[in-house]
């Protein structure tokens, strides 16, 4: 199903401090700190000749976000430079000086920050950076999961030295939790989502997030005008569409948010005009989506610069991890989690019915990017689903 904005605040300016949050000198910035680390590179991004001859499209690009800084999401652009970015505030504060991000692993930095706690609820991926981050500068990490958290991706957070603390319920039964903790003991909640009276932290977990839009637009021989990207509490959506919206003006493409149909909180802010709590439902297979209140900053972003918002059944959403690892001709093999393929899911959906490509202006000379948010971060659901090892992919 798919819908268009008709949000009073569409193709209003954005809120400053989001404008300068998520757009160019921000992006820039958020570069900086994370090419200084060693393992970064730019994730690839595949062309999909193939399946754009079958959509009737010009071309489909892939950014591949499976490859990135050893957690195989774009979650570890998010948490870990929201973490090093307040361990570089808090260590100023402390030694009276400005401190760089080349200054994180000096001893009186990391000082600082082993006397830092570090927390957040998470579906798996988040929890991970933000693990990671703290593990890279010297500071705790307490991360809290919920009830349908695999014991897999539990173990793959806790690899990197933090204290899991399992809660019963959902996601954000998780995300209430962490932040009464948090509260309670003094930790720094390291959220991805927002609420009234917190929306700085979250903010530059979205900034983070622009790394990977800036690189795909590098790595494009021009704009696409058309975009696909999936939504949980709505941060990466957000981010890509505002960078984009920011950097590229009057041309602009054409901004899809995809949804799992179980969880699709953002959708039902556009359908009912404002911000909405779904109910509970059965869980949906797009277990990192699986959110049921959209971040209030990433709604209040994405009212002003998406265009359109579809849901995508799980059914659709296997469908794709399966059609990635086993490609069209001429297209390269991809590993695309239960998650990371909900984008492509919308697309598919929307070229092959024709009142969704006659509303979002889809048609053959059409350039879309889609965005596969993670690799098989969960191994044996992966080979569950696919039929095949992530590592015999390709």
């Amino acid at each position: 199903m798919l819908i268009l904005n008709t949000d009073p605040a569409y193709r209003h300016a954005l809120d400053p401090a989001d404008a300068a949050t998520l757009g160019a000198e921000a992006a820039a910035a958020a570069l900086e700190v994370v090419a200084l680390r060693p393992e970064y590179r730019p994730t690839p991004l595949h062309a999909l000749p193939g399946l754009a001859r079958e959509l009737g499209v010009a071309a489909v690009h892939v950014k591949d976000e499976g490859h990135r800084l050893g957690l195989g999401s774009f979650k570890a652009l998010g948490g870990a430079y929201a973490v090093i970015r307040i361990v570089q505030e808090e260590a100023g504060r402390v030694l009276g000086r400005r401190v760089e991000a080349a200054d994180l692993q000096s001893p009186d930095v990391r000082t600082v920050a082993a006397g830092l706690t570090f927390c957040c609820a998470t579906d798996g991926n988040h929890g991970r950076s933000v693990a990671q981050g703290a593990q890279l500068v010297g500071a705790k990490a307490v991360i809290f999961v919920h009830a349908r958290v695999t014991e897999d991706r539990v173990a793959a957070i806790a690899r990197y030295g933090a204290e899991m603390v399992r809660v019963d319920g959902t996601y954000d039964d998780s995300v209430e939790e962490a932040a009464r903790v948090a509260g309670r003991r003094g930790w720094t909640l390291v959220s991805d989502t927002s609420w009234p009276g917190y929306e700085r932290v979250p903010g530059l977990v979205m900034q983070g997030y622009t790394v990977l839009v800036h690189e795909a637009l590098a790595a494009m021989r021009e704009p696409p005008s058309h975009v696909f990207v999936q939504a949980g509490v709505g941060g990466i959506a957000a981010a890509a569409a505002a960078h984009m919206a920011l950097v590229l003006g009057d041309r602009r493409p054409v901004f899809t948010v995809v949804e799992p149909e179980r969880a699709a909180c953002i959708f039902a802010c556009a359908r009912d005009g404002g911000m909405a709590k779904i109910a509970h439902g059965e869980p949906t297979v797009m277990a990192m989506l699986e959110c049921y209140e959209p971040s209030l900053v990433a709604w209040r972003v994405l009212s002003r610069v998406a265009d359109a918002f579809m849901t995508v059944t799980d059914d659709e959403a296997v469908a794709v991890m399966n059609r990635l690892a086993r490609p069209a001709a001429g297209d390269p093999a991809i590993v695309a989690g239960e998650s990371g393929g909900a984008g492509l899911a919308g697309l598919i959906a929307a070229a092959g019915d024709p009142a969704a490509r006659a509303a979002i202006g889809l048609d053959e000379g059409s350039r879309v990017l889609v965005v596969n948010t993670e690799g098989a971060t969960d191994a044996g659901r992966y080979r569950e689903l696919v039929g095949m090892d992530p590592a015999a992919v390709g």
